[in-house]
């Protein structure tokens, strides 16, 4: 988003933004429920929370919108709801197409793309690059690097609070860029486990090339947040680091350091998030302690 830093918390989501006046304003809300039953299995789950994010990404990147282009006014509900709807449906669109039918169609007409697994790497191979090479060009607009920055900001915040260290812009500072559960590195396996799963498919006819990989799409997705859930949990062995490392490494293209006032900005919205799953904590400890007294 521009000029802000987007944070999410057990119970809450907190968006920061500094204006162009310098004034940092903020907005909050609660994150939705996981569900239950069915929605908290495995590989559901993940397509589950990449929604949720989709959905609360459109709508921080709305408000943050309307922060720098009309200075904070208010607008009608009805327009953030729509704009928030359009923003997934045109995103998801492009998403899909560029990278999931695209590396298909140009794979279909390269030498050596004849058997099931050739078509398939090959398919792997053009994906990834377009992936790099997308988010690389992106990095060369002013705007978005500025995006990049925030993100950087936003890593450091939350490796620093991770590590116990002081929640100052000078100590934040001083931490890497770079996290494993950043969605960047997401994208990356999500590449990768395509290319074992497609070639379950063989190399099809068009009309079943499109549907398969639209089809597929939620499966991948559902897999690659399971690797990344549980990678990130285990990074202290070297060999889970190692497989990390490449998603690691491909951060650096899409963040970049930060400055003290960016730093400042994600520790806000940081804040916000802390105190807000703190005070969740404590009410539902309160309400607790009163369930069991009403039981005595």
């Amino acid at each position: 988003m521009f000029g802000g830093v987007l944070m999410r918390g057990a119970s809450t989501w907190a968006v920061a933004v500094r204006k162009p006046s310098g004034e940092i304003v903020t907005t909050t809300g609660s994150v939705a429920s996981g569900g239950r039953g069915w929605r908290r299995l495995p590989v559901v789950r993940g397509v589950v929370a990449l929604v949720d994010s989709l959905r609360l990404g459109a709508k921080a990147m709305e408000w943050a919108a309307r922060q720098s282009e009309l200075g904070g006014a208010e607008v009608a509900e009805s327009k953030p709801r729509l704009a928030e709807r359009a923003f997934m449906v045109v995103g998801v669109a492009a998403v899909l197409s560029l990278f999931f039918l695209m590396p298909g169609l140009v794979a279909g007409r390269l030498p050596g793309s004849h058997g099931g697994v050739g078509f398939s790497l090959i398919e792997g191979v053009i994906r990834i690059g377009l992936l790099v090479g997308y988010i690389g060009g992106l990095g060369l607009v002013p705007d978005l690097r500025r995006v990049y920055e925030y993100h950087g900001a936003e890593h450091k915040s939350i490796t620093a609070l991770e590590a116990g260290a002081p929640l100052t812009p000078a100590s934040v500072n001083r931490f890497t860029t770079r996290h494993p559960r950043c969605g960047t590195t997401f994208l990356l396996v999500v590449m990768v486990v395509s290319v074992l799963i497609h070639p379950l498919i063989g190399r099809p006819a068009l009309a079943v090339l499109v549907v398969s990989r639209l089809a597929l799409v939620p499966v991948v997705a559902g897999l690659s947040y399971e690797v990344i859930k549980w990678a990130a949990a285990h990074i202290d062995r070297p060999w889970v680091a190692r497989m990390l490392a490449p998603g690691l490494a491909l951060q650096r293209l899409t963040t970049r350091e930060p400055s003290a006032a960016q730093v400042e900005v994600a520790l806000v919205a940081l804040g916000l998030v802390l105190d807000a799953d703190a005070a969740a904590d404590a009410a539902a400890a309160a309400d607790a302690v009163a369930a069991g007294s009403d039981a005595a």
